[in-house]
């Protein structure tokens, strides 16, 4: 197997996939992605596409799909209740796939980006993971679990077959690690900007605004914000300053709101309102 130094030219070219296009043209208007994560299976597996395509009608650029899992490490209760909820349905990572294949067969242009932990990739088999997540239409897969140090091998296998690897950064990277992640990574990159897990409080914009300004001295590619986005005001906030505005716990709390099959309209009705905000610093500084 070939590391991405290994990768040819012509290898690298065929990362440009969906993810490269949305943001070249996001850039192009002076906009800020908006990038709504939701827990593949909640609330249902037959209502997920449906919740995609509503995300992407109220103005999602990108979205974050998650793989349901028993224990994550990183997640915080909202995000663990979706994914006990789709786990109680039987809801694996074959079935995830199954979604995004249902989801392209009316979407073919939204990016769509895996977000997991390590142990159902490796149940599966790590080629054959990217081959299926190939197959079904999926652009990117960010792996909690898979630090950049252990990950070249996985990466690899996503690079050749034009999927973006996408690594996290936080408060306490290292700038070696940075440096590591602007080697590896493709697509984009995703800042936590807080200490602790999903869902948590006290988004501290300035400190945000500092630390993208050190990233981007290590790493050129778009950086996404994530962790603490509540609100239009958070949002609009982080917006001014970051590529990408990840919102996850919130929406999910939209989702468990009320009934199944109105979650759609939820969600998208709620996301509506983020994206307005977030378009509004873009009108502001054109």
């Amino acid at each position: 197997m070939r590391s991405i130094a290994a990768l040819g030219q012509a290898d690298i070219q065929a990362l440009a996939n969906r993810i490269d296009a949305t943001f070249a043209t996001l850039r192009a208007a002076g906009r800020t992605a908006l990038i709504p994560y939701v827990t593949a299976g909640d609330p249902s597996p037959a209502v997920t596409p449906l919740l995609l395509h509503a995300l992407v009608g109220a103005g999602a650029d990108v979205l974050e799909l998650g793989v349901p899992f028993s224990d994550p490490m990183a997640d915080g209760p909202v995000i663990q209740r979706a994914s006990e909820r789709a786990l109680a349905q039987g809801v694996g990572l074959r079935d995830v796939l199954t979604i995004v294949a249902a989801f392209r067969q009316r979407d073919s242009t939204t990016p769509i980006v895996l977000m997991g932990y390590a142990n159902p990739i490796e149940a599966m088999g790590a080629e054959a993971f990217a081959e299926r997540a190939k197959s079904a239409g999926v652009d990117g897969v960010i792996v909690v679990d898979y630090p950049p140090e252990e990950a070249r091998e996985f990466a690899a296998l996503l690079v050749e077959r034009g999927l973006a690897p996408i690594f996290l950064l936080s408060p306490t990277t290292p700038t070696a690690r940075m440096s590591l992640v602007a080697d590896m990574a493709r697509g984009y990159v995703y800042y936590v900007s807080l200490k602790g897990v999903t869902g948590a409080g006290h988004l501290d914009t300035a400190a945000v605004a500092a630390r993208l300004a050190e990233i981007r001295r290590h790493v050129s590619l778009p950086v996404g914000v994530g962790f603490g986005i509540r609100d239009a005001a958070s949002a609009q906030a982080i917006a001014a300053h970051a590529d990408a505005v990840v919102i996850g716990s919130r929406i999910i709390e939209e989702i468990e709101g009320g009934p199944a099959d109105e979650a759609p309209a939820r969600a998208a009705a709620w996301l509506a309102t983020i994206r307005a905000a977030m378009d509004e610093v873009a009108k502001r500084a054109a």
